[in-house]
């Protein structure tokens, strides 16, 4: 089975400068691992699968302001597509690797960031992006941390859009927040009847102190009151950190986009 790196970068997790202000068309000359979608010049590896239409898109969550994520998730999409023969892209967020901050901060700016209309639409118009340019019928979104919940967020606000979702470590609700600040925010605990289409994988860390477990099954048990088709992976003596990309994770990720 052979395997087509079409984007390369160096695997180092470090600082980067902040790439802000590109235009379509500066956009589309830096190469073919840029694409320009929601207004924003979004950096991205990918690995290739054997051309069945499905799509794997992997999405990071907070990191400080500039690091490049890439370094860390590459070799996560390379894992994944090698289990699954599946085409697996890794994306940069605004503000992280080389990706813009034409009309977005990164996530380190704004603990709601992910719950916005702006940036949920943002994430739809990039998958939307990478649907056209990879030729996929079938799209799994699999997320960590604030990923895993914008993840969740674009099915609550475009149902049918994305055909499984794997979070772990997220958030599921708006508690967090004061409830001034709740009013223009979205979460998927609100929208469950739009995740009719979506199948949900959750996993959650024992030991994970920054998404407790309890939001995750509690989330779990309202998901499945609701009829949805949601399955959960409970990984033993995991912290948050690296939680998307541990065995139990690994494994469960891979029956399911391979289902």
């Amino acid at each position: 089975m052979k395997k087509t790196l079409i984007s390369f970068l160096v695997i180092t997790l470090s600082v980067v400068v902040l790439q802000a202000n590109v235009t379509k068309e500066q956009c589309s000359q830096k190469g073919e691992n840029f694409i320009y979608a929601g207004g924003e010049c979004i950096q991205y590896v990918a690995f290739e699968g054997d051309g069945n239409e499905n799509l794997n898109i992997i999405v990071h969550g907070t990191w400080k302001s500039g690091t490049n994520t890439l370094g860390r998730y590459a070799p996560f999409a390379e894992t994944i597509n090698m289990n699954t023969d599946i085409t697996t892209v890794a994306v940069a967020l605004p503000g992280y690797s080389n990706s813009s901050t034409n009309n977005l901060e990164d996530l380190n700016h704004g603990a709601n960031t992910v719950y916005t209309p702006k940036y949920i639409q943002f994430m739809a118009a990039l998958i939307k992006s990478l649907k056209e340019k990879f030729d996929a019928s079938t799209i799994n979104y699999i997320g960590h941390s604030a990923g895993a919940s914008l993840g969740v967020n674009v099915v609550a606000m475009n149902p049918n859009l994305l055909n499984s979702v794997t979070a772990a470590g997220g958030r599921y609700d708006l508690n967090k927040f004061k409830e001034d600040d709740r009013k223009n925010l979205v979460t998927i605990s609100n929208h469950l009847d739009n995740v009719k289409n979506t199948k949900l994988l959750l996993v959650y860390g024992t030991k994970d102190t920054i998404s407790e477990p309890q939001l995750t099954t509690s989330f779990y048990e309202l998901a499945k009151k609701k009829g949805l088709d949601v399955k959960i992976v409970k990984v033993e003596g995991a912290e948050h950190i690296d939680l998307d990309m541990t065995d139990p994770s690994v494994e469960a990720i891979t029956e399911l986009v391979s289902e």
